[in-house]
């Protein structure tokens, strides 16, 4: 983008505003230098200046710049308009405690005035201020950065806010490159092969893999790819920064590689999601047997199959024995795991590694 166009643009929006019952082309042009024509046109010239108009006003309302094309009155003549109440941010303010908001700043000049004004009660804020901390938290740099940028033009607005506390929000999940994510996008929309150096999560070796992507969700602050191995049929959650080397496959464009299946569902593969089951690894099944009925084991009995002929045990299928083992833990006794072997193992080491911890003198 250039310099000119931007001037253009600027005067544009500036010629808009300006009219607000609304202004024809010709009018707008004696705004806008760059629409100038000379002492006397020739009809190649003068639509060449109305092609420019049009072009820029395309990617202003593609920019979500709200211009309004009046319809023709008497004269047969097409008007524009930019309602400043739509072009600008409304007044920011914040309740008090008795549901009276703070006088927010205002501009006194011309065209202001229609502006409108929106109060937040301090729970709103609070609101937003965690949901600009979770999208920060999601690892991706765009998202982040749009995140700062809003809570710096909150705290602009608002008085008694400090704009350093609302920025200063810390990235907890695992950075994935923006042009991961873009090859993942271009092979998610066309259906097309991915090839990656992928990171195993339980012993650490990379492995080059080729599987068909079927889509990405979020997770206990991470992002997942759900996945199936070429020649697979099962649905395996590969871990987005364990990626290196992503490629989508560049043979026939316009072709897909391979259908979706008709019973996959992302949004309910996702939600379905436990820690203990994310992973690559083809995982083992475990039973737990819950030996007490306590308030933190009841909801969890409704996870897992039920076991045949024994109703206090649930059967989980287990991709990942660390986490299932610290959420066996978190029950507090109140569950057991029975088998596999590995598991039952885990689990006691688990237990001893923590007694350890607490010991007199460790």
């Amino acid at each position: 983008m250039t310099s000119t166009k931007i001037q253009r643009w600027t005067d544009l929006l500036v010629g808009l505003l300006r009219h607000r019952l609304g202004a024809t082309f010709t009018e707008l042009a004696d705004d806008v230098p760059a629409y100038a024509l000379p002492r006397r046109p020739t009809d190649r010239e003068k639509a060449a200046v109305k092609r420019m108009f049009e072009r820029d006003k395309a990617e202003l309302l593609a920019f979500g710049v709200p211009i309004e094309t009046i319809d023709r009155g008497e004269d047969e003549i097409e008007k524009y308009r930019l309602r400043p109440a739509d072009f600008y941010l409304p007044y920011l303010s914040i309740l008090d405690s008795s549901g009276r908001g703070r006088t927010p700043r205002r501009v006194d000049r011309d065209g202001y005035h229609s502006v409108q004004a929106l109060a937040f009660d301090p729970d709103e804020l609070a609101a937003i201020g965690a949901a600009a901390a979770r999208i920060q938290k999601l690892g991706v740099p765009l998202l982040a950065s749009h995140a700062r940028s809003a809570c710096r033009k909150l705290a602009f607005d608002i008085p008694g806010i400090d704009r350093d506390d609302l920025d200063d929000v810390s990235v907890q999940a695992e950075r994935v490159e923006s042009q991961v994510f873009a090859v993942l996008n271009e092979a998610l929309l066309g259906r097309k092969h991915l090839t990656v150096t992928y990171r195993s999560m339980s012993g650490g070796t990379e492995s080059v893999r080729t599987v068909e992507p079927l889509g990405l969700f979020f997770l206990n602050s991470h992002w997942y790819l759900a996945a199936r191995e070429v020649g697979d049929h099962v649905v395996k959650n590969f871990r987005v920064s364990r990626m290196a080397r992503v490629a989508a496959n560049k043979s026939r464009p316009q072709t897909a590689d391979f259908p979706v299946p008709r019973d996959f569902d992302l949004r309910a593969h996702a939600r379905s999601r436990q820690a203990w089951e994310l992973g690559d690894a083809d995982g083992v099944d475990a039973v737990v047997e819950f030996v007490a009925e306590t308030g933190a084991a009841t909801p969890w009995l409704q996870l897992g199959a039920p076991v045949a002929g024994e109703p206090a045990r649930r059967a989980y299928r287990v991709r990942s024995i660390d986490r299932f083992v610290r959420w066996l833990m978190s029950l507090a006794g109140a569950a057991k795991p029975v088998s596999p072997p590995e598991l039952v193992a885990a689990y006691h080491d688990a237990l001893r590694a923590t007694l350890r911890r607490y010991e007199p003198g460790s």
